[in-house]
């Protein structure tokens, strides 16, 4: 930048300044502005030419004045003329004003394009680097429209100079991220890319900066980049601190070019070229390595810089996931910091060991710090932290480890944060089912934490827990003696009522022989909480009693006066008395054998994904820690040495809540044909969940494929390692469709695949003119050609 001459200092600018720093008063300071701006508008609209020198010094007190927060309208178009000199301050001033009070809607955007124009047809270095700041300032769609095709010709001319190149990556990355869609691709990228091995660090920076933004959505047009970039980070990370003095921070070399390099090279898998590959292993460990070194300066300054590099070297490494060693010892240089006097550190810490849990090559060296993240959950003062720590005992979390994991949430929700309880609840809710051996551990896990945090149980929590004990016969009896005793507390939250009517309506005759749980014991445990019930539940606990008549006929009676209660008749609610008048009239007219089938105990439900764990990644977002679940599947069953069955999608059926229809007297009927889920863990599925399921793969050739379409009208008629066809079929009245759909389960497209389908003679006289049925495929009737 071109030295200030003496003469440049603008006295009158100063005095102002002065002038205003020494006001008294707002109103002061506002008398004396409205006084300059009269003298600066008299002076432009004289009748006598300013020069350059006055132009420039007015320009800056209005600039000045609206700094302080004051409306300027006038002044633009002296600005303007300013970019026309040739002297560089009188340009810097008239860039700076347009910079920020130019809009980039204003009529003159024309008159400064053509004088940016100039500029950089101009060459003069330091007028191009005033323009191309002043594009980026503004990035404005106008500014991309007119100079996105300039600027990357000036970035890869052999002419530019690097301060020039510096600016022009710079400007560029900005229109590129303010309008991507102006910005052309074009040759001028693969020459871009060879900026990685300019001699300028500032280039490479700039540089490097804009092909990280740029390969994110166009990672083809720049793999060229991946072997520049490794090549020059060996030789930053290899290079004393003396070697690249100019841009070595607090003994640091290079350490912003290092991140950034390190962050565009996890724009891309490991590369494939050994030589390339061993390269980029070796500064890793060797950036490993320099982090157990001696720190070679106490200022923070140092450690800031120093972890920078070890923390972007460690998520390329977790990124990469392919090398066991480095991974192994990422572990451990983390787990140092996890008991750092510096948060920050031990945040990062936490943050990037719930990523390595992921990894099937770091998972057992992250679970040898669960002493230290427990300790952890219990000492932290920063609640951040502490939810960083949660979240990574759910990610390290396997059934080795799960009950003493699953305790310790447990025992931290009691005094958690309240705006994390619901995130803690919905991750116990899910390590407990996903890792129970013993389901008896599962009910007492659920009950227990109803117990602790009932108000942030949401109803899929609950839900759960009906589901997997009507579906378990091994945990039935257990879950109604333990619901009871729970329920005998003198305040018992609201959902364990819910549970608990639920669970006692259904099995309560399992624990009816006991003394101390008669079956009328038990309708008055739950008849005591009925007033202090919200109305869904208190019409729970109606279906509950009308279940009672069925399974206890000895408290028929005592249940029919309940029900006969004029505060159950004549109830406000419309719900309520509707259930209790229908209720009452079912038990009264109802033969034995009627009542038997119409509350018979409810079918197990059919499966279907978990809406637990859709809720909490809805909750945490994509890419966070709940997204391991799928990381983790296969690695989880090798490690505890059962395998659990892939999760996989039932057909849609319509299911009622249990909460408003314990009995299911209006759904549709359920089939019986759902296994029972595994003893060796949960699917983490659920019958309340809204998406859509399918059937299980079938061996090819089975005969179940076409039974299955007796009681359902869509699922999967066969399946291979290659293709998958499915059938779903519509029907009203007479009228009904069909459509046939074909999977693809490689990773090749196919060629020329024809579908058949083929009636016989038989079928073909039962089928209905098309005009009443037609038989749909990809869209079209294959009988008419009807288009759907």
């Amino acid at each position: 930048m071109p030295a200030v001459s003496k003469g440049d200092g603008m006295r009158g600018l100063a005095v102002f300044i002065s002038d205003i720093r020494n006001c008294k008063s707002k109103e002061a300071e506002i008398k004396r502005i409205n006084k300059e701006l009269a003298n600066i508008r008299s002076k432009f609209k004289g009748d006598k030419a300013l020069d350059g020198y006055s132009k420039k010094k007015y320009v800056c007190k209005l600039l000045f004045i609206f700094l302080l927060g004051h409306d300027i309208d006038f002044g633009h178009m002296e600005a303007v003329n300013l970019l026309s000199s040739n002297r560089y301050t009188e340009k810097q001033i008239g860039y700076l004003f347009i910079s920020v009070l130019v809009n980039s809607n204003s009529e003159l955007i024309r008159l400064i394009n053509n004088a940016i124009k100039n500029d950089l047809a101009s060459r003069n270095p330091t007028f191009m680097g005033l323009a191309l700041h002043c594009i980026a300032n503004v990035g404005s769609r106008e500014m991309a429209e007119a100079f996105a095709g300039e600027i990357p010709k000036i970035l890869v001319a052999g002419d530019t100079m690097d301060s020039v190149k510096q600016s022009a990556a710079l400007c560029l990355l900005r229109l590129y991220r303010t309008s991507p869609d102006l910005v052309p691709m074009g040759d001028w990228t693969s020459r871009v890319v060879h900026l990685l091995n300019d001699q300028h660090l500032g280039v490479v920076t700039a540089a490097t900066s804009l092909i990280t933004t740029l390969a994110q959505k166009n990672p083809e047009e720049f793999k060229t980049s991946v072997s520049l970039a490794v090549s020059r980070l060996s030789r930053i990370v290899t290079s004393a601190s003396t070697d690249l003095q100019d841009y070595t921070y607090y003994f640091v070399p290079a350490p912003w070019l290092s991140v950034k390099l390190l962050r565009l090279l996890q724009c891309y898998p490991p590369p494939e070229d050994p030589a390339v590959r061993g390269r980029l292993t070796e500064c890793l460990e060797t950036i490993l390595n320099k982090a157990q070194e001696p720190p070679k300066s106490k200022k923070v300054q140092h450690s800031n810089a120093k972890n920078a590099v070890l923390f972007e070297a460690i998520s390329l490494i977790i990124h990469h996931d392919s090398e066991p060693n480095l991974l192994v010892r990422a572990c451990n240089q983390l787990g140092q910091f996890l008991q750092h006097r510096e948060t920050n550190l031990r945040y990062l810490a936490l943050e990037s060991m719930c990523t390595l849990a992921s990894s099937e090559f770091s998972h057992e060296a992250v679970k040898t710090h669960i002493e230290t993240v427990i300790n952890a959950l219990k000492t932290e003062r920063d609640v951040s932290v502490r939810q960083r720590a949660v979240d990574l005992l759910y990610a390290m979390c396997d059934r080795s480890n799960a009950q003493q994991i699953v305790a310790e949430m447990l025992n931290y929700l009691e005094t958690a944060d309240y705006s994390i309880r619901e995130e803690i609840v919905l991750k116990v809710a899910i390590l407990a089912e996903k890792y129970a051996v013993d389901y008896t551990w599962y009910v007492d896990t659920i009950l227990n934490l109803i117990r602790i945090a009932g108000d942030y149980v949401s109803e899929e929590v609950w839900y759960r827990v009906i589901q997997i004990v009507i579906n378990r016969d091994d945990v039935q009896g257990y879950a109604a003696k333990t619901v009871f005793e729970a329920l005998q507390a003198p305040a018992c939250h609201e959902n364990l009522v819910k549970v608990g009517g639920y669970i006692l309506g259904e099995f309560g005759n399992l624990i009816a022989g006991d003394p101390r749980s008669s079956p009328l014991i038990q309708f008055n445990l739950l008849h005591s909480k009925f007033h202090l019930c919200s109305v869904p539940t208190r019409a729970l606990l109606l279906s509950t009693y009308i279940k009672f008549v069925n399974l206890f006929p000895e408290i028929k009676t005592t249940i029919q006066d309940v029900l006969r209660s004029d505060s159950q008749l004549k109830n406000a609610d419309v719900e309520l008395q509707q259930r209790a008048v229908e209720y009452l009239r079912l038990s009264t007219i109802a033969s034995t054998d009627i009542l038997a089938t119409v509350l018979e105990e409810m079918p197990p439900f059919p499966e279907r994904e978990s809406s637990i764990l859709a809720k909490l990644k809805k909750k945490k977002g994509p890419g966070t820690v709940t997204d391991l679940e799928e990381i983790k599947k296969e690695r989880s069953s090798d490690m505890n040495g059962s395998a659990e069955p892939a999760s996989v999608n039932a057909s849609a059926v319509s299911t009622p809540s249990p909460s408003a229809d314990l009995l299911g007297l209006g759904a549709a009927p359920l089939t019986n044909s759902a296994p029972p889920p595994s003893s060796s863990g949960s699917l983490l599925v659920d019958v309340f969940s809204d998406s859509a399921s399918a059937v299980a793969p079938l061996a090819p050739g089975s005969d179940d494929n076409f039974a299955r379409f007796v009681c359902k009208n869509n699922g999967v008629l066969f399946e291979n390692q290659l293709l998958q066809i499915g059938l779903k079929s519509e029907f009203r009245q007479n009228l009904g469709r069909m459509f046939i759909f074909y999977g693809n389960k490689t990773s090749t497209q196919f060629l020329n695949f024809t579908p058949t389908v083929i009636c016989s003679d038989d079928l073909q006289s039962n089928i209905l003119k098309c005009s009443s049925m037609c038989l749909f495929l990809f869209g079209f009737c294959v009988l008419c050609h009807t288009k759907l």
